[in-house]
């Protein structure tokens, strides 16, 4: 019948807007990662002052962008599952609770198994005095929350070391707070961090 065709169009044409949503988003979260990284990784060769101008243009962008994907994903329960954790590490980044881009980006495309890969890359480079003390510990807690929030178990120690670091007990605090903002956040995260736990305990 005409109706059910019509509906079969509407459909299709929600899908097709849906994947072209999909598409700009993830492009969008990576342009803006790679800035992040960029920015750091070349710090040093910035003139006096150009770089906290620039870090300011790239969190005023990130801002504006994590505005725009929490509209975008409201009411759709796969979309809030697919990017609740993306606008968790954006947020993170703009409170600048983390501020290793590396991390941010591994937290921002739910990926567990690259935060463990850092985690061993840090400590071994710690055991090599690689990396100082501070900057492990800054990193290391960092990692750990991130695996926390997208819902990986932590070891014993891992948790002990969490709870030794007065700095994680801030840091999380200030992760959970992400997103207590508006009643829409709020839920939005609730939603999205319910999702990520329900997909990794049916793995």
């Amino acid at each position: 019948s005409f109706s059910s065709t019509m509906s079969k169009v509407a459909r299709s044409r929600g899908k097709a807007q849906t994947e072209l949503l999909r598409a700009n988003i993830n492009d969008q979260v990576s342009r803006l990662l790679d800035q992040l990284e960029d920015l750091e990784e070349l710090k040093d060769e910035f003139e006096e002052g150009e770089y906290e101008e620039t870090k300011e243009e790239t969190m005023a962008q990130l801002r504006e962008f994590q505005e725009f994907l929490e509209r975008s994903v409201q009411g759709d329960m796969s979309l809030v599952s697919e990017y609740g954790a993306t606008i968790l590490a954006l947020q993170a980044a703009i409170s600048q609770a983390f501020k290793t881009p590396e991390v941010i980006r591994m937290f921002a495309k739910k990926q567990p198994d690259a935060l463990r890969k850092r985690l061993a890359a840090l400590q071994r480079d710690k055991k090599i005095r690689q990396i100082s003390p501070e900057k492990f510990q800054t990193q290391a807690v960092e990692v750990l929350i991130a695996l926390k929030k997208l819902g990986s178990k932590l070891s014993m120690q891992e948790q002990a070391f969490l709870d030794k670091m007065s700095s994680a007990r801030h840091m999380e605090d200030a992760v959970d707070k992400l997103g207590s903002g508006s009643s829409v956040e709020k839920n939005l995260i609730s939603k999205a961090n319910a999702e990520i736990s329900k997909a990794n305990i049916k793995k």
